[in-house]
């Protein structure tokens, strides 16, 4: 699933392609892809004559920023976006197709249709994007360490599962969990309110860097994803536990190992972690 540092990868590179592009047609082929109210008739209605201003990033949502109209778009599993030449031929898979008025579309792709596309008027998209329940970016402009700490000293669940939620830092997801459970030393089984000042404080730093890493080399290439021009992250280089199954740890040599939390496959060190 494509994490934070892999959507805000798109998000560039789509911005770099297709910012100040107006919209002259679109065409959905999956309808479930577009999200009630509108149906893909009053989707389409919407957004022709629109002009894409700008793109932001919400944790893992992106928001296309038109003139009259906001577009949420969350690629779940497998989402991906493609710019190329309008005339080329569709590729499986290719759900919804936005015609921009320079000859080129922009395209997305889902092999498992999981994503969805919302439009909000533009008016609301503030109030919109804060009832979506997500807890700050991890940057320390936004991720405070003393909020963190007393979030978790309220919560007895799993450490692995809180971090996933969403609802204490916005954007983290499995890949990106193991890895800085691993770096702070942390076992993901442990109960959150079980942490110490002294861990909550490791564990809210490596939060911040591993992003931050994973953000510099294009985020994470494990299965499908690419970014936006078509080239993979290379962020699965520096991973330390995630997808090591069976192989030395990095600081002791001791085997990785694989269970379940939370359904999730989950990558620890037993001798590093407690």
């Amino acid at each position: 699933m494509p994490e934070l540092p892999e959507v805000e990868t798109v998000r560039r590179g789509l911005l770099e392609m297709i910012k100040d592009q107006t919209i002259i047609d679109v065409d959905v082929y999956w309808d479930r892809i577009i999200t009630p109210p509108f149906d893909s008739e009053k989707f389409k209605q919407s957004l022709v004559g629109e002009t894409i201003h700008t793109i932001l990033r919400r944790g893992k949502y992106l928001i296309f920023l038109m003139d009259h109209w906001a577009m949420i778009s969350h690629l779940r599993m497998e989402g991906k976006y493609k710019v190329c030449p309008a005339s080329d031929p569709l590729e499986k898979h290719t759900h919804v197709v936005f015609t921009l008025a320079d000859g080129r579309s922009l395209r997305y792709l889902d092999v498992r249709k999981f994503g969805r596309m919302t439009l909000v008027p533009i008016t609301m998209i503030k109030d919109k994007v804060n009832g979506l329940g997500l807890g700050p970016e991890p940057i320390l402009q936004c991720f405070k360490l003393e909020d963190f700490y007393q979030q978790l000293q309220t919560k007895k669940q799993m450490i692995k599962p809180a971090l996933l939620n969403q609802k204490l830092v916005a954007g983290l997801g499995n890949i990106y969990v193991d890895e800085v459970l691993f770096r702070a030393k942390i076992m993901p089984n442990r109960a959150c309110n079980d942490l110490t000042k002294e861990e909550v404080e490791r564990l809210h730093h490596y939060i911040i860097e591993v992003i931050e890493e994973a953000v510099a080399q294009g985020g994470s290439t494990i299965r499908s994803y690419q970014n936006s021009f078509g080239a993979p992250g290379y962020f699965q280089q520096s991973l330390r536990v995630y997808g090591h199954e069976g192989d030395p740890c990095v600081d002791c040599g001791q085997p990785i190992k694989k269970t379940k939390i939370a359904q999730r496959g989950t990558h620890y060190c037993p001798h590093c972690q407690s």
